[in-house]
């Protein structure tokens, strides 16, 4: 699927005297690919920072059909999303403005606000680097996959609902997404802050607005429902914030965002 990837791996494969005449080069989508043998091990590079949402479960789950032997291992061997309520004022701005001709960050003040923007940006996941945040409550686990998965035809669908407590006052304006992996064995790679892999750089946290920001007082529960979900072509999230509020489930049906297999 990146044809500049393959001219460069080929280049590899042909000068590298380690590579050449061992490692074969073979583009492809895997979940599609024909190969003359099947392999003992598949290793993969598919997260992302919610641990599924680049589509690693479809993407594993049709190569380890095509391309495995029976009993092969897969690395990464499991992956699970975890969630936290954070307080983002500049950043839930910059969502609701998303896909609009309005400049980022807060309106100015004593600007009388106009017509409401589209909701689109809030009812999109958003990959961010958190500068500006204040995490309310500690992370809690959400979407787990396992591969190889148990079934051969697996159902990637997931739902759960997390109720958070946060200690002290506070406006909610959504949530920041990590994960943590386990490639083999007891080895772990996380970007979940109580078990952050040092030097973990390469994945930076994922904001999922809300609808309204939510106003708590000390210890009141937050309860958030998430779903993933897909048709024969997407995938995409879902979420609705229940309690102490009742909000809308947002993009229903993949409305506003949903990434494609």
């Amino acid at each position: 699927k990146n044809d500049n990837a393959v001219v460069t791996l080929r280049a590899l494969a042909a000068r590298t005297e380690d590579w050449r005449g061992v490692v074969v080069v073979a583009p492809g989508d895997a979940r599609d690919l024909d190969l003359p043998v099947r392999a003992d091990c598949l290793v993969s590079e598919l997260l992302g920072s919610f641990g599924d949402n680049e589509l690693s479960p479809e993407c594993l789950d049709g190569a380890y059909r095509r391309l495995a032997k029976p009993g092969a291992v897969s690395i990464p061997a499991s992956y699970q999303s975890f969630a936290q309520p954070v307080a983002a004022p500049r950043l839930w701005f910059d969502a609701r403005r998303a896909n609009t001709a309005e400049p980022p960050g807060p309106p100015p003040a004593l600007l009388v606000p106009g017509a409401p923007p589209p909701a689109r940006g809030l009812e999109t996941p958003f990959v961010v680097k958190l500068h500006r945040h204040a995490p309310l409550a500690p992370p809690l686990p959400c979407f787990r996959f396992d591969h190889p998965a148990a079934a051969v035809a697996a159902e990637n669908t997931r739902y759960a609902s997390l109720t958070f407590h946060p200690a002290a006052d506070a406006t909610v304006h959504g949530l920041a997404g990590y994960f943590e992996a386990r490639l083999y064995g007891d080895i772990l790679i996380s970007i979940n802050p109580p078990s952050f892999s040092t030097g973990m750089f390469s994945w930076f946290p994922l904001f999922i607005p809300f609808l309204h920001p939510v106003a708590l007082r000390a210890g009141e529960p937050l309860t958030v429902d998430l779903w993933r979900q897909h048709d024969a072509t997407r995938v995409w999230y879902e979420w609705a914030v229940v309690a102490p509020v009742v909000l809308p489930v947002q993009n229903p049906n993949g409305r506003s965002y949903s990434m494609r297999l």
